[in-house]
């Protein structure tokens, strides 16, 4: 066969391929369960999204979206029969996982060739772990803790009352407000967050953090961008904002005391407007020290590609 006769007979072979690949049959299960205050729910999945949202009941309604690759209804059917599908309760515990049993031999194109998103409402002080290996997680507002991973996908969060752990491989991070502790990170995106009033601890390897509103104690660090956050009264603790690639700027309230520690390397440092005891370096220098307003708790911002600017509120 010639060259040209192989390239042709390849590309028919891809296209028959992904006219199947793209041909998608759904099918949903749903389940509820009637529930105690304070239950917890476990979802996981590989290569679907979770979306998690409040309800004003006591039951937790799980329903799963079966995403099927398959061309025909009895072929939809054949690949079922090797998704294992578990909804279940355990008390005021409830379970939710799918996983595909995996084939022998090369797998070419999508897998696996089953996808299950789960959406599931609960009451509001329901805690939640959940984990995807491809998709998004997606949280409304709950009054319990929310633990949440993912591989490849964005996690989005709205007014949590409790503990935040979540985490990405591929995506952004995005939290309205966290009244707790917050622990959020991701290796390729960006982390913004709206009020924080908890200790948190932000990190990202290839983007922005943004915080909006910071009333604890805040260590944000990244790789790859620009750290800006928005104190919002006096300082509740030592607090550290860094990056290597890009700006850093803190924004405090007029009046606030603290300790301020700023040092860059590809930039300057900008203070303008501030009360400050010079210890070392000074404006529009690569660092400066010193007490501000009288001192205080330590804030400590580090850049090693951009300049630093610490500004003032005076309606804070």
């Amino acid at each position: 066969m010639s060259l040209l006769n192989r390239f042709v007979a390849t590309g028919c072979i891809l296209a028959a391929v992904t006219a199947t690949a793209s041909a998608k049959i759904e099918r949903t299960v749903e389940k509820s369960f009637q529930v105690q205050p304070g239950a917890h729910l476990t979802a996981a999945t590989a290569g679907g999204d979770i979306r998690v949202m409040p309800s004003s009941d006591s039951v937790i309604k799980v329903v799963a979206k079966e995403h099927i690759r398959a061309s025909t209804e009895a072929e939809a059917d054949a690949l079922l029969q090797k998704l294992d599908l578990v909804i279940e309760q355990h008390g005021n515990d409830v379970t939710a996982t799918a996983s595909y049993k995996e084939g022998s031999g090369f797998h070419f194109g999508g897998w696996p060739p089953v996808q299950v998103d789960f959406l599931v409402t609960v009451p509001s002080r329901t805690s939640v772990e959940l984990k995807t290996s491809g998709g998004d997680v997606a949280v409304g507002d709950l009054d319990g803790a929310v633990r949440a991973r993912t591989s490849g996908g964005e996690i989005e969060l709205g007014k949590i009352g409790a503990d935040i752990d979540a985490s990405t491989s591929g995506g952004n991070v995005r939290l309205d407000e966290g009244r707790a502790v917050v622990k959020l990170s991701t290796s390729g995106g960006n982390i913004s967050a709206g009020r924080v009033a908890g200790p948190a601890d932000l990190r990202t390897s290839g983007g922005d953090i943004r915080i909006d509103s910071v009333e604890g104690t805040l260590s944000a660090h990244t790789s790859g961008g620009d750290v800006k956050a928005v104190f919002a009264g006096p300082l509740k603790g030592d607090c550290s904002l860094s990056t290597s690639g890009g700006e850093v700027k803190a924004t405090v309230g007029h009046g606030v005391g603290f300790q301020l520690d700023a040092a860059t390397s590809g930039g300057d440092v900008n203070a303008a407007g501030l009360t400050i005891t010079i210890d070392r370096g000074g404006q529009g220098k690569s660092s400066l020290s010193g007490a501000v307003n009288g001192g205080g708790p330590l804030l400590k911002l580090r850049s090693s590609g951009g300049d630093i600017v610490v500004a003032s509120r005076k309606d804070a």
